[in-house]
C-alpha cells in the first residue's frame, strides 16, 4: 500500500495480506538497481510474499508478482490518482496491524483491478470502492430509508445522521442532493454498474462530493490523495 526508505539502500513497505491483514516489512537492498526484487513491491503491486520473521518488523525474502495493476494505472492520471485514494483509504480504515481484514483485502485488490481494466470511469470505481469499505468497516450510509426514523420519505443527506433522512428529521446544515445522485450512491454501494454508467456528469459530480465528505467524517482524517482527483472535471 505504501512504501517509506530506511538507511542508504532498503525500504519499509506496508502491505495488506489475505490472512493476516495489514503487515510492515523490511525489504532489504530493494533501492539498489541490482535488487531482485524491487519492482514487485511498488505500490499497486498484487504480489506472492515470502517473509521472514525479525524481531521488530518482519524481512521480506521473496516477492513474485501475481497482477502488476500499476503498469495500467501510473500512465493514467485519473486512475492512477483514484487508486492511490484507494490505498490510502485502506491504510486509514485497517488500523491495527496483523488483524484478519479479508473483506478488505478483496474490496481493494477488486478496485484496483477494475480500475486497471478501465471499463468504468476512474472516479465512479473510487466512490464504489469508498462505499463498500465503509459498509465493511460498519459505515455503511442509510440510502434508502431515513437513518433516524426509518421513513421513507427522505429530503436530504445528513453526514452526522449516518445517510439520507426525511424532512422531520433533518438537522441543520444538511445537504438536499438530487434523487438520481442518491440512486447513483445506492447503485455503487450495491454494484449496480449499468445504472451508474448511465448516470450523468452532475450527479456524478454530486455524489463524489458527499461521499468524499462521508468518508473522510468518519476517518475523521482528510485523504490526501483526494485533492488530486477532485481536480479532474466529471465527464
Amino acid at each position: 500500500m505504501r512504501t517509506h526508505k530506511l538507511g542508504e539502500a532498503d525500504r519499509i513497505v506496508t502491505i495488506l495480506t489475505k490472512r493476516t491483514g495489514k503487515i510492515r516489512g523490511v525489504a532489504k537492498g530493494v533501492r539498489r538497481t541490482t535488487s531482485r526484487f524491487g519492482a514487485r513491491l511498488e505500490p499497486f503491486t498484487h504480489v506472492d510474499l515470502q517473509m521472514h520473521t525479525g524481531r521488530t518488523l518482519d524481512v521480506i525474502t521473496q516477492a513474485e508478482t501475481i497482477r502488476p495493476y500499476g503498469e495500467a494505472l501510473v500512465v493514467d492520471y485519473p486512475r492512477y490518482t483514484a487508486g492511490s485514494a484507494m490505498l490510502e483509504t485502506a491504510d486509514r480504515l485497517i488500523a491495527g496491524e496483523k488483524e484478519p481484514a479479508l473483506r478488505q483485502f478483496l474490496l481493494l485488490v477488486g478496485g484496483l483491478r477494475a480500475l486497471a481494466a478501465g471499463e468504468h470511469e476512474a472516479r465512479l470505481v473510487l466512490d464504489a470502492y469508498f462505499l463498500r469499505s465503509l459498509a465493511v468497516a460498519g459505515y455503511a450510509p442509510a440510502l434508502d430509508a431515513c437513518a433516524r426514523c426509518q421513513g421513507t420519505a427522505v429530503r436530504a443527506f445528513a453526514i452526522v445522521a449516518g445517510g439520507v433522512v426525511c424532512g422531520n428529521c433533518r438537522p441543520a446544515g444538511a445537504a438536499v442532493p438530487e434523487g438520481e445522485t442518491l440512486g447513483l450512491m445506492l447503485a455503487l454501494l450495491k454494484g449496480d454498474w449499468a445504472t451508474a454508467d448511465a448516470s450523468l456528469a452532475r450527479h456524478r459530480a454530486e455524489c463524489s462530493g458527499l461521499v468524499a465528505a462521508y468518508l473522510q467524517w468518519h476517518l475523521e482524517h482528510g485523504i490526501r490523495s483526494l485533492r488530486h482527483v477532485e481536480r479532474e472535471p466529471a465527464t
